[in-house]
């Protein structure tokens, strides 16, 4: 048995000036960015949403610019697999997070917890 929720809403943002788009987001929806804290990869920045609201994600890339979703769990590898059950392909795996692609051809990720309230509110698959 696994657990999994949406954990964030990502916009990826390949740009020539990436504070400026960062700072675009932070005053479009009116949600401060949390400072970057020390060590932390410079190309992922958090916009401060309430708690128990999905996080928004800012995250510098090369590919064009979109949005896609995070879904996180407590078992990276059930849940991979419980996606590609409904059709979901692999695309790449980075780090610790698994990059999908949906049947309809929407990439999404699949992370480790994310935010501190998880397992609240995330379903539970067997």
């Amino acid at each position: 048995m696994h657990k999994s929720r949406l954990a964030a809403i990502v916009l990826d943002c390949r740009s020539d000036d990436y504070e400026r788009d960062a700072g675009f987001w932070s005053a479009a929806l009116g949600l401060d960015l949390k400072p970057l804290p020390e060590g932390q990869d410079p190309r992922y920045r958090d916009l401060d949403t309430p708690e128990g609201e999905a996080k928004i994600l800012l995250q510098q890339v090369d590919h064009p610019s979109r949005a896609h979703l995070d879904i996180e769990t407590d078992d990276v590898e059930a849940e991979v697999r419980r996606l590609e059950g409904l059709g979901a392909k692999r695309v790449a795996q980075v780090r610790t997070w698994w990059v999908m692609q949906a049947p309809s051809g929407h990439r999404f990720c699949v992370v480790k917890p994310q935010r501190p309230d998880f397992p609240g509110n995330a379903k539970v698959w067997p």
